[in-house]
């Protein structure tokens, strides 16, 4: 019998290259052993709420009087809800074409838009347009789309951050191109050297590949690296010069815990550069409702915004996106209320306040905690978390550790992360999965777990780990840079 299309050896090749290591074997197997009873905590993702982190109030209870309109009908509905969400719920419903469950534009609600484009001139002290502002299913929805919108064949290449968050290699390979790789530097706290830039755009195009885009991730994933005004401007130098659009992933603008390197969106340093080179980058920018303090990562809320694109290009794209129909509508509503909070004076502004600041104070303690932890354990050494919501520590691993690997058939970084699940319960991500230099072996884990529950887990790794290093340690050469 011939093969049919749903068989595995008929499926589309780019299907099956397409990896996903944070939802990959480790992932697997810590279900596994939740299933067999073993308590798990599940550090793989960027998840805040299903580690525990509380939804803020006011943002809910906008959603919930719009999911349920017949609640403002009731003379009741004043005891249970604030003044001020009532009034937002009843704006936001204006909006709609019918309500939460009708369609919206393909782009997203036009009302929303025009709130995400104030947000944008508030944030950077320019003039944002709606009609470059497409809401999306989270911002991964709106990166697949300008990949695809960018990729024509194998031929054609995207810069990439290595370590990279593995959405891209995956979305990349869905599309048919290629990943030109560029290595952040760990040794200077993950910091960006444009000569190697320079280097993978030679190397890529010796090798008969066109490099089109570039992508930045800002704050970085897994990194936590926040990047300077002067690092953004040479790379905006640098994308003009290769004539490449510039992606910039700044889905962790809100997750900030220094004071020496605030965020400073690309848009913003591009058109402070003003003319020739203001009009001269494509650029396209993402954020998301799911990260910062919202935390809202089952809603789906995210947009993207473009700079300089061709009229004709965006009409491409709208038409790309009415294949879909709408963005979910929930999902924009959160986007709305995320770039238009509430404001001092409002009945619900010092709640708000209070839940969002403690949120990103508990963070930044958390991200301290994690980082001193790791630095505290034996063969492994760990930059501070400057962003995001990250940690990716260096495992100096033996070389008996790395020959036990190649054993059991395992990437060293895998073998490592699968006895730290084992033994702890910690579901952590290989840093294979997100790209490292040779020989060189990470793990990456969210600073997510309850801030009383850290200093217990950190605990717990730390026994492990002095445990698999007295085990495999003997006192040879290390993996590390």
């Amino acid at each position: 019998m011939s093969s049919r299309a749903l068989d595995y050896e008929s499926l589309n090749e780019n299907v099956k290259k397409a990896q996903y290591a944070v939802r990959g074997e480790l992932y697997l197997r810590a279900s596994e052993l939740q299933k067999e009873g073993k308590k798990i905590i599940f550090t793989n993702v960027g998840n805040p709420h299903a580690l525990g982190q509380k939804p803020l109030t006011f943002p809910r209870q906008v959603v919930a009087l719009c999911q349920a309109p017949f609640l403002l009908d009731d003379p009741n509905v004043g005891l249970l809800f604030p003044a001020d969400a009532i009034a937002r719920a009843k704006h936001y419903l204006s909006l709609t074409s019918g309500g939460l469950g009708a369609y919206s534009d393909s782009r997203g609600i036009p009302g929303v838009r025009k709130e995400v484009a104030e947000f944008i001139e508030r944030r950077d002290g320019y003039p944002s347009d709606p009609e470059l502002i497409y809401l999306t299913d989270g911002a991964s929805k709106g990166v697949m789309q300008i990949l695809n919108t960018i990729i024509r064949g194998s031929s054609d290449g995207i810069l990439v951050p290595i370590p990279q968050y593995p959405l891209y290699s995956a979305a990349i390979t869905l599309n048919g191109g290629t990943l030109v790789p560029y290595y952040l530097e760990e040794s200077a706290n993950w910091g960006l050297d444009v000569n190697n830039l320079r280097d993978a755009v030679r190397e890529a195009r010796s090798k008969g590949i066109t490099v089109r885009a570039m992508v930045i991730i800002n704050p970085g994933n897994p990194t936590g690296q926040c990047l300077s005004v002067t690092n953004l401007k040479e790379l905006i130098l640098f994308c003009v010069q290769q004539n490449l659009v510039l992606m910039a992933d700044e889905v962790y603008q809100q997750n900030i815990y220094q004071n020496e390197r605030p965020f400073v969106s690309a848009r913003k340093v591009l058109l402070d550069m003003g003319p020739p080179i203001s009009k001269a980058l494509q650029l396209v920018s993402f954020h998301t409702v799911s990260k910062g303090y919202w935390g809202e990562c089952g809603q789906r809320g995210g947009y993207f915004e473009m700079i300089n694109i061709p009229p004709e290009s965006v009409d491409e794209i709208y038409k790309v996106s009415s294949v879909s129909l709408s963005p979910n509508v929930p999902g924009q509503i959160f986007m709305g209320l995320m770039v238009n909070p509430l404001k001092p004076g409002d009945i619900s502004y010092l709640k708000f306040k209070q839940e969002s600041e403690g949120v990103l104070e508990s963070l930044k303690r958390r991200a301290r905690i994690m980082t001193d932890g790791f630095n505290s354990c034996r063969n492994i050494v760990c930059n501070f978390t400057e962003g995001a919501m990250y940690s990716f520590p260096q495992i100096r691993l033996p070389p008996k550790a790395i020959e036990a690997a190649n054993k059991a058939g395992k990437h060293p970084d895998v073998f490592y992360c699968l006895k730290v699940l084992e033994a702890t319960g910690i579901s952590t991500v290989p840093g294979s999965g997100f790209g490292q230099k040779e020989g060189v072996f990470h793990l990456r884990t969210t600073i997510l777990p309850a801030e009383e529950e850290l200093p217990a887990i950190m605990e717990s790794f730390k026994k492990f780990n002095d445990e698999f290093m007295e085990q495999y340690d003997d006192h040879r050469s290390y993996s590390r840079l």
